[in-house]
């Protein structure tokens, strides 16, 4: 896999830590590289998530104010024994082959319950902390708390809604609504994955 951030796949992986940290070269080389940590139990009832996705075909993107658009993901789940799941989702359109959004992060768990956080960070300059429940091997979540940069693009996001679950088949589905200024929650994407490692 070629790096996300136009790095050189040919280059080492001193040199891809060097330029884009750690998690760019767990991305396009995450067989190489596998923590030997032992998964810390206050995220065990988020092992069903670990390891790399891929979207089985093209997700499906809408909202009233854009063109619908067709795109591919790559998500990536790793842990470090800390007691958060760690990820990186990166999206491309289907036709275009032109990255699209990408997100990194963590999951949290609220000990003792079924309580979940997302800590978000978006390169379109939104960050974002999204909770909810975790319910057998589905996930729903609402945002809690939204910042973006002075220069964000407008109209701005209001509110995020996300649902992720592992099906009876063993592909991840996940679907996220927005809500906008002047625009009530609707649904934006759907997509599914298969393991790939």
């Amino acid at each position: 896999m070629s790096c996300p951030f136009n790095h050189s796949a040919g280059a080492s992986e001193r040199e891809h830590i060097l330029h884009h940290g750690q998690a760019c070269f767990d991305l396009i080389s995450p067989g190489l590289r596998v923590s030997t940590a032992e998964l810390n139990p206050a995220v065990l009832p988020l092992d069903w998530l670990l390891g790399t996705w891929q979207s089985d075909e093209p997700g499906e993107g809408s909202f009233p104010s854009i063109t619908a658009f067709r795109y591919t993901e790559t998500l990536h789940f790793s842990h470090v024994g800390q007691p958060v799941i760690n990820f990186m989702f990166n999206a491309v359109h289907a036709e275009s082959k032109k990255p699209l959004h990408r997100e990194c992060g963590f999951i949290r768990i609220q000990p003792g319950t079924n309580r979940v956080a997302f800590i978000i960070a978006q390169n379109s300059g939104l960050v974002e902390i999204e909770e909810g429940e975790l319910t057998g091997q589905q996930l729903t979540l609402h945002s809690t708390a939204l910042a973006r940069t002075s220069f964000a693009k407008q109209p701005y996001v209001q509110q995020i809604s996300r649902h992720i679950q592992l099906k009876p088949d063993g592909r991840l589905e996940q679907t996220i609504s927005m809500a906008l200024d002047g625009q009530p929650l609707t649904q934006h994407l759907h997509i599914t994955y298969r393991r790939t490692d």
